[in-house]
């Protein structure tokens, strides 16, 4: 049974940094690209970063270039994303998702875990 299972949210003040961490479960994390998305109130979800299968490619939404890294361990089945200088537009929920590179992008593919919630303010 896949199941994706984020955590490391919180309330933070602007400027400040958060690790969000996204263990997966039921197939091989190496195996797949893997990818962050996030969904402010009354916005659509939209994407954030996305790496290929061993991370040596990454992608980035612009608002996220220079601010978040997106990595992972395949060893512990583990994606993270490090958001860094985090303001107020970035509140959200963050998902992480499974995924493919396709035409020299990431394109999310199917699963998707529940959220963790990301609110930064003073």
């Amino acid at each position: 049974q896949v199941q994706l299972v984020e955590s490391g949210g919180g309330l933070v003040q602007p400027g400040g940094s958060l690790r969000l961490s996204c263990v997966a479960s039921g197939f091989p994390l190496d195996y797949y690209a893997m990818g962050w998305f996030r969904q402010a109130p009354g916005k659509e979800r939209e994407f954030v970063a996305g790496s290929n299968s061993n991370s040596r490619i990454t992608y980035y939404a612009d608002f996220a270039k220079g601010r978040f890294t997106i990595s992972r361990d395949n060893a512990k089945n583990t994606l993270y994303l490090e958001v860094n200088s985090l303001k107020p537009e970035d509140t959200a929920v963050y998902y992480c998702n499974r995924g493919y590179i396709a035409d020299g992008a990431y394109r999310q593919l199917d699963y998707w875990g529940q959220g963790t919630q990301v609110t930064v303010s003073s």
